[in-house]
């Protein structure tokens, strides 16, 4: 018997995502990363996505406040193991602690484009059109 396959994550993933995505907020949360360039930005995790066998965990991140993101991102990757080894505690359940990368969170400023094409004067055009047919 074969198994369906899918590129949507499984309910294990999304969930392990979730718990790996707490842990990391709370050692940022509490300071235990010493780098003045992670001290000095707040940093929003918006996503963790899983591997299929949970050993890699991508977390995507947005600096707030910082225009140069690739900096806080390299610093980030930099104290990846060190993030790793304390993630331990919340993550305890788990048979193997995943690696853990980070990554830039572009979908803001996908979020953003869509926001201005909405707001464009050829779309607001076009759906004044429809509202006088109605």
């Amino acid at each position: 018997m074969t198994r369906p396959t899918s590129s949507a994550p499984s309910q294990r993933m999304l969930r392990v995502g979730e718990q790996v995505r707490a842990a990391i907020t709370q050692v940022l949360q509490r300071g235990e990363v010493r780098d003045d360039v992670i001290e000095a930005t707040v940093i929003s995790i918006s996503e963790v996505r899983m591997s299929p066998d949970l050993k890699i965990a991508t977390a995507y991140v947005t600096p707030l406040g910082v225009s140069d993101h690739s900096v806080v991102i390299e610093a980030l990757n930099r104290h990846a193991k060190f993030i790793r080894g304390r993630l331990g505690p919340q993550l305890r359940q788990m048979k193997y602690m995943p690696e853990v990368r980070f990554r830039d969170d572009t979908s803001f400023d996908n979020y953003k484009k869509i926001d201005e094409l909405l707001r464009s004067p050829e779309v607001s055009r076009d759906l004044d059109g429809d509202n006088d047919e109605k």
